[in-house]
């Protein structure tokens, strides 16, 4: 009751402005229809990696890559492309602490997800290593996946898993690179209870560093992991 009350003031004294244009928000989202509308959508794309087809498709399909070598995840979510605003609104979050665009974008993500994914046991961000986090001061991953979690009423796992290797940066490197980039990165710390578990990350371009942590997360006895970004490059 008091939160709805909160919410209601809130609504009332800060009403959602686009954080594109500043124009009215539509609904409670920080962005205009206008610019809702313009963003970049995966409509079609590899079932397995989000990987985007340039043709439509009628019914679920892998890529070429996957149909090679499967990753270690089962299923991803990507309602997004990596491109234009879209690209943008993660930048902010990314590299100007620009907090809001974690809620927008989880608002996004949410919506999506509830049209057309099952349910997981557990919501898990893909964890930074210390010193990483301290460089930067926080995990983008994880506010994401904290308002994803209010949302969607999924419980958030934030210390069973850990990032055991500070990996040098993804950016530039050749999927072949990033792959061994990425092993043994991540390290269970804890059992884990759950056998469905969804991967949180704010973009996804080659998938190996959530490959990577799928591979720890099934070695340990999960039975199912998905991937949830908001982008997919």
């Amino acid at each position: 009751m008091v939160n709805n009350w909160l919410n209601i003031i809130q609504k009332k004294l800060l009403p959602p402005r686009c954080v594109l244009c500043a124009g009215p928000g539509y609904k409670d989202l920080d962005l205009c229809l206008g610019c809702l509308t313009d963003l970049p959508r995966n409509l079609s794309c590899c079932y397995r990696c989000g990987e985007h087809f340039e043709t439509a498709i009628d019914v679920p399909q892998l890529c070429g890559r996957c149909l090679k070598k499967s990753p270690a995840f089962d299923e991803t979510y990507a309602p997004f492309l990596y491109q234009s605003q879209m690209r943008h609104m993660i930048g902010r979050l990314k590299f100007a602490n620009d907090y809001k665009h974690a809620r927008l974008m989880a608002a996004l993500l949410a919506e999506h997800i509830a049209d057309s994914a099952e349910l997981p046991d557990c919501l898990l961000p893909v964890p930074l290593h210390p010193k990483r986090y301290r460089e930067r001061g926080f995990n983008q991953s994880i506010e994401i996946a904290r308002h994803l979690s209010r949302q969607l009423g999924i419980p958030l796992d934030l210390t069973s898993c850990v990032r055991q290797r500070d990996t040098n940066h993804q950016t530039g490197l050749p999927a072949k690179q990033r792959r061994k980039n990425m092993r043994q990165a991540f390290k269970l710390v804890k059992p884990l209870a759950f056998q469905h578990i969804a991967i949180i990350d704010d973009v996804m371009t080659t998938g190996a560093t959530c490959s990577a942590l799928a591979a720890t997360l099934k070695q340990a006895g999960v039975g199912k992991v998905d991937v949830w970004v908001c982008a997919r490059a």
